[in-house]
């Protein structure tokens, strides 16, 4: 159950249709801890807004006009690397997951989803954890393997960094490895202490033991290299 005193998150919906993102803030401000703070019918206009609100959660569209979704995705990480943004997109070919989830999304959701499911969606994700649509799940598993996937940008811009490490052992503890697995499927700090009946704070250094010995920067990057290299 959601507690009255949770902060609210604020929001930022990047989608060219307007009667999509109507609907969108019609349902998302339903929800008591969740805020839209702004629209953007563009990825140039997405950026602005972006810069200027600084919102916890960016729900982005990949069919964009002009700047597409991947690269107004990549800007923003450039720019505000701990942005989360959430991909909602009828898009579920192999390409553009690996491509999001490469360039740093945190969530990748298809527009079938109800409102229930993207308000607790848009929660894990600001709590740091990830989320990915279940019929999107299989694709990315198969195509997480397959590291070319620059053709899907005006730049060649996937993380050539985890490229260059997907080849160094990693050695995880025991308990590393039963993190990393929970990791993988989404779960947050809270829901990994409670899963293995440890304090918040012993998850926490787990967590971040585990980016450390696989040389990511955050929670997403980790679950892209251990499927990648199958240490789960």
């Amino acid at each position: 159950m959601e507690s009255n005193v949770q902060s609210i998150i604020k929001v930022i919906i990047v989608e060219d249709y307007k009667l999509t993102r109507v609907g969108l803030r019609s349902s998302l401000n339903d929800f008591e801890n969740i805020q839209v703070i702004g629209e953007a019918a563009s990825g140039e206009e997405g950026l602005e807004k972006v810069f200027e609100l600084k919102p916890d959660v960016v729900l982005m569209d990949l069919g964009l006009p002009k700047m597409n979704g991947l690269e107004t995705l990549q800007k923003i990480k450039q720019k505000l690397p701990t942005c989360n943004v959430i991909v909602l997109t009828s898009h579920e070919r192999e390409e553009e997951v690996t491509a999001a989830l490469g360039l740093g999304a945190k969530g990748y959701c298809l527009k079938d989803i109800t409102p229930n499911a993207l308000a607790e969606a848009i929660r894990n994700v600001a709590q740091g954890a990830c989320y990915i649509s279940p019929q999107v799940s299989d694709l990315a598993l198969k195509a997480f393997p397959k590291p070319d996937n620059a053709s899907l940008l005006s730049h060649n811009t996937l993380n050539s960094q985890n490229a260059q490490n997907d080849n160094a052992k990693v050695l995880l503890t025991e308990r590393e490895q039963e993190v990393l697995k929970l990791l993988v499927e989404g779960k947050s700090n809270t829901e990994i202490a409670n899963e293995l009946i440890v304090s918040v704070h012993t998850a926490k250094a787990h967590v971040c033991s585990i980016l450390q010995k696989l040389c990511v920067e955050d929670r997403v990057q980790a679950a892209v290299k251990a499927i990648r290299q199958g240490l789960i």
